[in-house]
């Protein structure tokens, strides 16, 4: 056998020797488990619900805060299409003017499917999350902005575009579901 030969298999055994230590330090310290994180959560503070939920199991409210009569149901028209379960829709009981395409709210059991609903508008809905907020409903409302919902390719690429969720500030990532 040659140097050459020598000399590139001592340094594929090292490449190899490196790759498999890097893999278990990796393994070893990985913090993303739901029952690790779960389990050291504070008291008091809520569970994330972090999961991307397929249409079918997003519950929305779609609200207008525009002046545009019957925009909220034909934009719960159309979310219902899409196989979203729309709850309610109309005008925003909070009756406050929405500068921008959306609004989106939300509370810790409505993060994953927020991050899928944002998706529709290409990232350009501003958010209001509510700790204290129990259900598992995003709310919908719509700005001065809105011109119409993403087609299913804009939001798979948009989807891909705003990657994972981020936890909110006081809140402890959910059990992961199996």
């Amino acid at each position: 056998m040659t140097f050459a030969r020598v000399r590139a298999l001592v340094v594929v055994g090292v490449l190899v020797v490196f790759a498999l230590v890097f893999v278990g330090v990796a393994l070893v310290r990985d913090s993303q488990g739901g029952e690790v994180a779960a389990a050291n959560c504070p008291e008091g503070w809520p569970q994330a619900d972090m999961v991307l939920r397929e249409a079918k199991d997003i519950k929305i409210n779609v609200y207008n805060a525009t002046d545009t009569v019957g925009l909220a149901e034909s934009v719960a028209d159309d979310f219902a299409g899409r196989e979203f379960q729309v709850k309610k829709k109309g005008n925003d009981p909070q009756k406050k003017g929405i500068e921008g395409v959306a609004l989106l709210r939300y509370g810790p059991k409505a993060i994953g499917s927020s991050q899928v609903i944002q998706a529709f508008f290409l990232g350009k809905a501003a958010t209001q999350y509510d700790p204290k907020r129990e259900d598992d409903l995003v709310d919908v409302v719509l700005g001065d902005q809105f011109q119409q919902l993403a087609t299913p390719t804009e939001v798979n690429q948009s989807l891909v575009d705003l990657g994972s969720p981020q936890l909110p500030p006081g809140t402890c990532a959910a059990k992961a579901e199996a």
